[in-house]
């Protein structure tokens, strides 16, 4: 902590400077990386635990590369679950509400999204997504920031649909031409 004395009118101030913090150097992954390897198993483990303490986010990624990503199916089924679950507590009344939940639930589903990085999964999860959507047509009439998040969800379905195999986009454009 430093102390400096500034005079203004006449008047002496005096203000605490802080040390600059900013100027932490954050090391890139390559050399993360390097140092990983380097690294016992039990130091290896130690750093993951005091990840998995610092955030809640870094926990539900451990979790899900832990348990969970041996069997896609599964982990799409229980975020269906968890889709319809949060869609049945929308407010359909106050669309304010409405609007505020269905953005609520896609931010959601896109932090699974990216956990999994797979094109598949995020073309379930999504499509699903946006029939339960479909299904509220008192909420999308009513309301243009949903239809909007509709039709912006089906062109991102679109764009992840044309990075895949020709046998697969084939299966999901026709899901996909549902919602024309």
């Amino acid at each position: 902590m430093f102390l400096s004395y500034i005079v203004i009118a006449g008047e002496l101030k005096i203000s605490l400077n802080y040390p600059n913090f900013d100027s932490m150097k954050i090391s890139s992954l390559k050399e993360i990386k390097d140092e990983l390897k380097h690294s016992s198993q039990e130091e290896i483990i130690d750093y993951c635990l005091r990840l998995v303490k610092y955030k809640k986010d870094n926990k539900e990624l451990l979790t899900y590369l832990m348990f969970e990503s041996e069997n896609d199916e599964l982990y799409i089924s229980d975020i269906k679950e968890e889709i319809d679950l949060l869609f049945s507590e929308v407010n359909k009344i106050n669309m304010w509400v409405a609007k505020k939940n269905v953005r609520r639930i896609l931010a959601k589903l896109k932090k699974y999204i990216r956990y999994t990085q797979k094109k598949e999964v995020e073309i379930e999860i999504l499509l699903y997504f946006c029939q339960k959507l479909n299904r509220m047509p008192h909420v999308l009439q009513r309301n243009k920031v949903l239809r909007n998040t509709l039709h912006m969800q089906l062109s991102l379905v679109q764009k992840a649909i044309n990075t895949l195999h020709p046998d697969l986009q084939q299966d999901y454009q026709e899901i996909l031409s549902e919602f024309s």
